[in-house]
């Protein structure tokens, strides 16, 4: 293995070196500084003659004194089942105080794209325990949901309560009865000090760190590492889905903030810039990323995805919600307004979107009456918004009793459907039944998106106005 000692240039993150024979691309790198650190990096470019390097600790003490090695091989993910429990830094070193991990095997992290022949298509539901998401825009086994939401609104709470109660149903009710083919890889990039506290002191409190895996990149780490963190994180969820045949459940938070690494190392390239100073090509790499969700024929486990980003300036035109809403199938999109109400989790249905909620739902996956329930809510629910608007201009009183009875329904189910708080957890029939008890405020003429069979088995007539009939 050859030794240089011929660094150029450092530039930020980056390292330049010469070399005299042709380097691989994304090859591993370690650079030994004269004080005896050994640092590991990534070749970023190869040309003839020089190589730009990436380094993933910062390049702090480098200087043109240091030697580089190239490994000959690209970075890989050491493997295996043990992981579970664990808590890893971003580059995937254990930071637990637990044992040294022992690999199954050691896998590439960039993976390997999924042949479109042998994708499965999915449509079997996860229940989340959150109305908001399982009874409006539910998620499905291969999904991947992006949460939209916005700097100060409480995303993380409503990611540590669907990483503590995701469960896939079918798992309940098999014979060990506890889903303990369930697991969550939960990736943080660039949280602060505090988050990382918070998480972690409730993966612990909650036991749900025994069916995890977490990576922690802080926000006084490199931004390169952030590059690497959810390619750990999704290799490790590949193996676990593929080869150990667990329904993986993958989060990864904050997405912004691996963009903002994204945008810093262009920069440090000298690359022209894209829209609003992000590379050209992020539309691909957060490709490469998220399009690692899904299902192979054949195989029994399956890979979710939710990723959270948070948008700046609530801005959802932005390059960053704007790409991931083009790739990712749908969106959960968080509401600073239902926030300042103080409703827990403040999820705004009408903008969210589940693509792949119509094929996960129905009789046989979660209920017969899903679909209806969910539309006709849906459709009372945004009668009840316009009519918001509309009483700020002429009052309620001008309004007639119809109307009247939407605007109750409207606050009604942010106050009693959406509002659960963090620690509640509602099973699928539960978030159904709350939902006929909110239709049943609603004349029956006017649930005109649901089938006539259902409302006779679930309407609930008023008491009192089937005593004033039958006086």
């Amino acid at each position: 293995m050859k030794e240089y000692q011929t660094i150029t240039e450092i530039s930020g993150p980056l390292v330049f070196a010469e070399v005299d024979e042709p380097v691989g691309y994304d090859e591993i790198v370690e650079i030994e500084t004269p004080q005896g650190d050994t640092l590991r990096g990534q070749v970023l470019e190869s040309s003839e003659g020089i190589v730009s390097i990436q380094v993933f600790e910062g390049t702090g003490g480098i200087d043109r004194n240091a030697s580089v090695r190239f490994l000959g091989e690209t970075m890989k993910m050491p493997v295996t089942e043990d992981l579970l429990g664990r808590v890893l830094d971003g580059s995937g070193n254990p930071i637990d105080g637990g044992p040294e991990i022992v690999p199954d095997k050691r896998q590439d992290i960039v993976g390997e794209a999924i042949n479109p022949y042998s994708r499965e298509y999915p449509e079997e539901f996860i229940q989340t325990g959150v109305s908001a998401i399982d009874g409006m825009n539910t998620l499905v086994r291969g999904q991947k949901l992006p949460i939209f939401s916005g700097s100060g609104l409480p995303h993380n709470e409503l990611a540590l309560q669907i990483a503590r109660q995701a469960t896939v149903p079918e798992e309940e009710e098999g014979e060990d009865g506890d889903g303990s083919e369930f697991a969550v890889i939960f990736g943080a990039m660039g949280i602060t000090a505090e988050e990382a506290n918070e998480f972690m002191d409730d993966f612990e409190r909650t036991g749900a760190l025994e069916r995890s895996v977490v990576f922690m990149n802080l926000a006084d780490d490199p931004a390169v590492e952030r590059q690497v963190t959810p390619r750990l994180a999704l290799t490790t969820a590949e193996y676990l889905a593929f080869e150990k045949d667990y329904h993986v459940l993958v989060i990864l938070t904050d997405m912004t903030n691996y963009c903002e690494a994204l945008r810093e190392i262009g920069a440090a390239r000298e690359e022209v810039p894209g829209r609003r100073g992000y590379p050209g090509y992020m539309y691909t790499d957060l490709a490469q990323l998220y399009e690692r969700a899904g299902r192979i024929e054949g195989k029994e486990g399956s890979v979710t995805q939710i990723p959270i980003l948070t948008m700046p300036g609530d801005d959802d035109t932005h390059p960053i919600p704007d790409l991931t809403g083009y790739i990712t199938e749908g969106q959960i999109m968080m509401d600073r307004d239902l926030n300042s109400q103080g409703i827990e989790p403040p999820v705004n249905v009408l903008p969210s979107l589940s693509r792949l909620m119509d094929d996960g739902i129905g009789e046989g996956l979660t209920r017969e009456d899903h679909g209806d329930v969910s539309d006709q809510m849906y459709a009372a629910y945004a009668e009840g918004e316009d009519l918001r608007d509309l009483v700020n201009i002429v009052g309620r009183e001008a309004l007639s009793e119809r109307d009247n009875k939407f605007l109750d329904f409207a606050d009604r189910f942010e106050e009693e459907f959406v509002q659960q708080g963090y620690d509640t957890n509602r099973s699928i029939d539960e978030t159904l039944e709350l939902g006929w008890d909110l239709l049943s405020d609603l004349p029956k003429t006017e649930l005109n998106r649901i089938d006539e069979e259902l409302i006779e088995e679930h309407y609930r007539e008023d008491e009192t106005a089937e005593a004033v009939q039958a006086d």
